[in-house]
């Protein structure tokens, strides 16, 4: 689940590009330069060789500090953080480690900030990027109640497209080119170009098609809390896993009567099991109604739903995650 490549663009404000440089590069004990191209990049070199780069971006309203409040600022408080390829057990520490210092110099992110995620795409196949388009589908309500998605955003990172969907499962594409069809269908303009309108989803495949052959992710707020971006990218990495992993996914939507409980099994499915993902388990079901650990809400409700004299929480997690599976 974790052995796979991923990159991370974190979008905040409250500092500008110049200070959010010197903050990375303090972390790697190494300097920075500056493009003085169109996004006004800055890069920072470690000695590894990886660059980590901080860029200009048109979406974000810029915020800076006065006082205990914040006021507009100008567009050298835009700050997008784009690391380079990482691994899990290699590199988490230090994103984690650079998203602290980051919020500690004053870095802040707001309604209009987003966090994507890119997610390699050489292992997968039609039939993986159909599963992942259809775990992703059948859980929408879900997944946008959980990560809390912003209104305001909501144009950035819409839901699964019903036709899409329904063409992706009716069709099931043997080929990419199949494939890459079917996700076009319906849009104009040049499949070439960086912004191109199929990009703003949750799962975005342009950037498969037509970019750097990853899969992207976009359904997050903008955070500098580092568990939560943590929480972030094991989910990400997960329904990846998953995605390639299984023979097969449903795209009809899962019954939520108990929205706590349904993203518990699920995580726990997808491997979000046992001491090290208890924080990340809690942040993402801590906005869903209900209960986590029985799934009509008590002990005493769900002896009665099964009407057996015991039933423990260990067995609710099997039986819920067997009807998934099933």
């Amino acid at each position: 689940m974790l052995s796979s490549k991923f990159g991370i663009e974190i979008e905040f404000t409250g500092i500008t590009r110049q200070q959010a440089a010197e903050v990375v590069s303090k972390y790697f004990d190494c300097e920075y330069s500056r493009l003085h191209d169109y996004y006004d990049t800055y890069v920072v070199t470690p000695a590894d060789g990886r660059n980590w780069k901080i860029m200009y971006d048109s979406s974000i309203s810029c915020r800076r500090h006065e006082g205990r409040r914040s006021r507009s600022a100008g567009s050298e408080y835009s700050c997008e953080l784009v690391s380079p390829i990482l691994t899990y057990r290699e590199d988490i520490n230090a994103m984690q480690d650079i998203v602290r210092r980051l919020r500690k110099a004053g870095g802040m992110t707001n309604s209009t900030c987003g966090i994507h995620i890119h997610l390699d795409g050489a292992p997968h196949t039609p039939r993986s990027i159909r599963n992942f388009i259809n775990l992703i589908a059948s859980r929408n309500d879900l997944f946008y109640k959980a990560l809390q998605i912003e209104p305001g955003r909501m144009s950035y990172c819409k839901k699964m497209d019903a036709y899409l969907v329904e063409r992706m499962n009716s069709t099931k594409p043997k080929t990419f080119a199949q494939l890459e069809n079917i996700w076009y269908a319906g849009y104009g303009g040049n499949r070439n170009g960086h912004y191109h309108d199929s990009r703003y989803h949750f799962l975005n495949l342009h950037c498969f098609f037509h970019g750097n052959h990853t899969i992207e992710l976009r359904g997050f707020n903008s955070e500098l809390h580092a568990g939560k971006v943590r929480a972030y990218i094991v989910f990400a990495l997960a329904m990846n896993h998953q995605a390639l992993s299984q023979k097969s996914a449903s795209y009809r939507k899962v019954q939520e009567e108990n929205e706590k409980f349904a993203m518990r099994v699920y995580l726990n499915r997808i491997g979000f099991i046992g001491e090290e993902f208890k924080s990340c388990r809690k942040h993402l079901y801590e906005h869903l109604d209900g209960n986590a650990a029985w799934r009509y809400g008590s002990k005493e409700n769900c002896r009665s739903h099964r009407n057996k004299p015991e039933h423990s929480e260990e067995t609710e997690v099997e039986n819920a995650e067997s009807e998934t599976r099933s």
